[in-house]
């Protein structure tokens, strides 16, 4: 049984949970209680060994327009210690999000602006309807995109995120797709499908392997390629070959038999 939280919602079909954020009323942006949530929801989903796949979804017509105005208010009222606990909440929840040892998928329609875009990026992919719109639109308010900014230039890269970041304009989503903030675009009423044909392959692979592989990723991504990567690459490889999962898996192969993750 799911926990039961206020500003969200834990749809589970077979092996994959939508995590919806549930405040429609105000796009989904996000306040002090929404941010809790959601870290203790991605804690609950990361440790379900029955759960495979995780989709962050928004209820009703957007995705998330970023913080909640009348939090944004108060924060602005903060001293510099009082902002830095603040920012500590929020930052857990990203890292919480983005490290979690399953796929994780943004499911995105409409507004995914400020800190909406950085959930999007925080997860390891993203399906964008056709009418999604994002924006790192912080220095309109006087501020910066400092707690998003490791997730949105992981996905777009310093180059796309020196115009972004200053001149925080709305980028569409076929542009978001060019730059590479998301991976598919679709309409509308096609984006659930879309999901769904990224879920299908994801649940075929070995879950172990592809936690390993989030990691071999983070490990791995910005250095250069020297002796110290060429044996980073190949510890890792010897370790995963010795699970019990990747014998199991190679196994199955060689007896044209389903491995025990699909059994």
């Amino acid at each position: 049984m799911s926990t039961t939280y206020a500003t969200l919602e834990i749809e589970r079909k077979g092996a994959v949970a939508t995590l919806w954020m549930n405040r429609p009323e105000v796009l989904n942006a996000f306040n002090e209680e929404l941010i809790r949530d959601l870290a203790a929801a991605c804690a609950e989903l990361d440790v379900d060994d029955s759960v495979r796949v995780v989709v962050l979804a928004g209820r009703g017509k957007h995705f998330s327009a970023g913080a909640d105005l009348n939090w944004m208010q108060r924060a602005s009222s903060y001293g510099e210690a009082e902002n830095l606990a603040d920012a500590r909440i929020f930052a857990g929840m990203l890292q919480a999000l983005s490290g979690m040892s399953k796929p994780t998928i943004a499911r995105i329609q409409g507004a995914a602006l400020g800190g909406g875009t950085g959930l999007a990026a925080a997860c390891d992919m993203a399906v964008a309807a056709d009418n999604a719109v994002f924006s790192t639109s912080e220095v309109k308010f006087g501020i910066i995109p400092a707690v998003i900014s490791p997730y949105v230039l992981r996905a777009i890269g310093p180059r796309h995120a020196l115009r972004y970041f200053q001149s925080a304009e709305r980028i569409d989503a076929e542009q978001a797709r060019a730059i590479g903030l998301v991976n598919e675009v679709l309409p509308l009423d096609q984006l659930d499908a879309g999901v769904a044909s990224i879920v299908e392959p994801l649940l075929a692979g070995g879950p172990k392997a592809q936690q390993a592989a989030k990691q071999l990723i983070a490990a791995v991504a910005g250095r250069p390629i020297d002796a110290a990567v060429a044996e980073e690459t190949a510890t890792r490889i010897a370790r995963q070959r010795a699970t019990d999962e990747a014998k199991d898996g190679i196994a199955a192969f060689l007896e044209k038999r389903p491995p025990a993750w699909l059994a």
